[in-house]
């Protein structure tokens, strides 16, 4: 494991919770690092459900059936997307081969509505997870997160919320594969 403790986490890199994390913002969960820089970070948590719908969020979008998941505990009154695929909607970021970060609203509802764009390909968050300028870098010193560079879209958006953690883990090979199979409560191993 120790190959890739000194990885510095950029942009489309996932930060996966190491496996007792007790943060029940981040139990078991998988970031997606969409900004690092000298200002701090922002992700959004691919794996953690919400109860709403697009449609429960926003006015005049009834026809938007899609769930949305708990990007993390910040700003829970904004709304973020990401998708897969090439690159459909206008000013959204590259984040890794295949995921893009948000990009214009308007526009992902205007190609909806002309059937431009396949919704199984999007993912909304309510909320986001951030750090402060250090904070991300503190935590990884604490051995918080385990940082992968190996971002699969497919996984991403095809694994159940309560897989991912374990197929990211999995899909980094080596040593990660046996943590993945780590019980939540080390009392229960």
């Amino acid at each position: 494991m120790d190959k890739d403790k000194n990885i510095v986490p950029k942009s489309g890199n996932l930060l996966i919770s190491e496996p007792f994390l007790q943060d029940q913002n981040f139990v078991r969960s998988v970031v997606l690092l969409c900004e690092n820089n000298e200002h701090g970070s922002f992700g959004l948590v691919l794996n953690k459900l919400s109860i709403l719908k697009v449609r429960d969020l926003l006015d005049d979008l009834e026809f938007l059936d899609l769930e949305v998941y708990v990007g993390g505990p910040v700003e829970q009154n904004t709304l973020h997307f990401i998708y897969r695929g090439d690159a459909a909607i206008a000013g959204s970021v590259e984040l890794a081969e295949d995921l893009y970060w948000g990009g214009d609203f308007d526009e992902f509802v205007t190609k909806y509505k002309l059937g431009q764009l396949d919704l199984d390909n999007f993912r909304f968050f309510i909320g986001y997870s951030g750090w402060a300028e250090g904070q991300l870098e503190s935590e990884l010193n604490d051995k918080t997160w385990i940082v992968s560079d190996h971002v699969d879209s497919k996984a991403i958006f095809q694994s159940s919320p309560e897989d991912l953690w374990r197929v990211a883990l999995k899909k980094m090979g080596g040593d990660f594969q046996a943590i993945a199979n780590y019980p939540i409560d080390p009392r229960l191993n």
